[in-house]
């Protein structure tokens, strides 16, 4: 591709340069120019933007309906699968499972609780008070 052909669609970071691509320049030689974006790498992302808010919605509601704990709709809103949370929290994956039913996780003490909010960057509050802070979202 030449330097001239690199696409400049603007994408999801309004006319900052994201992308790094090799061109040709006019020498025929390789050189780095920057892109704003790519309308079909933007529409892929969306769309994939699109899935995981589905899949986060999905989540809220079974929450709210008590059929999973707060931890699974943050665990869902912040991309985290439960190796990584466990890890994150340095509580066993067998633990963090568990926690993703209501009824254990109303049983949970301050300590854990804590490990929790922290990761997921709340307030043990906002873990404890789900349904309140985001029923109407």
């Amino acid at each position: 591709m030449k330097k001239k052909e690199v696409p400049q669609d603007e994408g999801l970071t309004e006319g900052l340069p994201i992308d790094l691509y090799y061109a040709l320049d006019e020498n025929g030689k390789y050189t780095v120019v920057h892109s704003s974006g790519w309308k079909p790498k933007t529409d892929a992302m969306l769309q994939a933007w699109e899935v995981i808010h589905e899949k986060e919605e999905q989540v809220r509601q079974r929450v709210l309906s008590g059929e999973l704990s707060p931890i699974a709709y943050y665990m869902e809103k912040n991309i985290m699968d439960l190796k990584l949370l466990a890890d994150y929290t340095c509580l066993p994956k067998r633990k963090v499972r568990r926690h993703l039913k209501p009824e254990h996780f109303d049983r949970l003490d301050e300590n854990i609780l804590s490990k929790y909010a922290e990761t997921f960057g709340i307030s043990i509050e906002m873990l404890r008070n789900f349904r309140e802070t985001l029923k109407d979202k």
